[in-house]
C-alpha cells in the first residue's frame, strides 16, 4: 500500500498551488490531510474513486484533518471521545480489516510553551487511544506531531531547545509513543540520514537554505514495522510549508 500525509496549511490555498495534480499524480491507496483550515461545504474536489473522511475545528479557518481512502473502511472514529479534545478536529481514526490507519494533527506548544499543560494531556489521552486500538489490530498512525524527536530531526538543536516543538517535554512524550510499541518509520530505516526535513519556516529563506524540522510522520504497531518497505520525505512538492511523506507497506 502506497500513503501519503501532508500538512496542507489551508486545504483551499494548497488547491491553487496544485494540490489536486499532487494528488492525482501521486495516486496513494490512502492520503491523509493535516491542518485542512476549512468548514464543511466550503470546498470541492473531485475525489472521484475515493471515500473521504473529514474532522472540521469548532473554530472557523482553524486545524481539521481529512482523509481519502480508496477502500472503504469498516468504521469511522473522529475525534478521542474526550470533549475538551475533540473541539479541534484533530483525529480520525478508520479500521480496516488487516490494521487502523490515524491521521493527526498534534497540537503546537505555541511561543513561550503557553499550550505546553494542555498539549501534555492531549498527547497522553492520544497514546491511550492508540494502545487501546493496538490491543485489537496493527495501527499505522501519520500526520504532523509538532515535535522534532532527536537532534538530528532539526538543523538547529541547540538554538530551539526550550522551543515549541523541540522541548524536552514534547519529545519526552514521543519516547513515551515509541516505548509504548511503536516505531518510527524514517528512523527506523534511515537512522542516521540527517538533512532529511519536512517543515521549513516561511522565514530566512529556510526551505531554500533547508533549515528545516522533521515533524511529519508515519508510525506503525513495531510488529509490523518489518512489512516497512519505504518511507520517505518529498521536498520537492511545494504548495505549504510542510512537505508531504509516504509510507509503502505491505499490509
Amino acid at each position: 500500500m502506497k500513503l501519503i500525509s501532508w500538512n496542507v496549511n489551508g486545504l483551499r490555498a494548497a488547491e491553487k498551488k496544485g494540490f489536486m495534480d499532487y494528488f492525482r499524480e501521486v495516486d496513494a491507496d490512502i492520503f491523509c490531510l493535516q491542518e485542512t483550515k476549512l468548514q464543511q461545504g466550503q470546498i470541492n474536489l473531485d475525489l472521484s474513486g475515493y471515500h473521504d473522511y473529514w474532522n472540521y475545528a469548532v473554530k472557523k479557518g482553524y486545524s481539521g484533518t481529512a482523509i481519502f481512502s480508496k477502500s472503504e473502511p469498516l468504521s469511522v472514529k473522529y475525534g478521542l471521545d474526550i470533549e475538551v479534545h475533540d473541539q479541534e478536529g484533530r483525529v480520525i481514526t478508520l479500521e480496516y480489516p488487516a490494521f487502523y490507519m490515524i491521521t493527526v494533527y498534534t497540537p503546537n506548544s505555541q511561543n513561550e510553551l503557553k499550550r505546553l499543560d494542555y498539549r501534555m494531556d492531549w498527547e497522553d489521552a492520544f497514546l491511550a487511544h492508540l494502545k487501546k486500538l493496538d490491543q485489537v489490530k496493527p495501527v499505522i498512525v501519520c500526520g504532523d506531531l509538532n515535535v522534532a524527536h532527536q537532534e538530528i530531526d532539526l538543523k538547529n538543536p541547540k538554538t530551539n531547545r526550550k522551543n515549541a516543538g523541540f522541548s524536552d517535554e514534547e519529545r519526552g512524550k514521543f519516547t513515551d509513543l515509541l516505548a509504548g510499541g511503536f516505531t518510527d518509520s524514517f528512523r527506523h530505516l534511515y537512522p542516521e540520514l540527517e538533512g532529511a526535513y519536512s517543515w521549513w519556516s516561511y522565514r530566512m529563506n529556510a526551505r531554500a537554505r533547508n533549515t528545516g524540522w522533521r515533524i511529519d510522520y508515519f508510525v506503525v504497531s513495531n510488529r509490523i514495522a518489518d512489512k516497512i518497505e519505504e518511507a520517505s520525505i518529498h521536498a520537492d512538492v511545494m504548495g505549504s510549508d510542510h512537505c508531504p511523506v509516504e509510507l509503502m507497506i505491505r499490509i
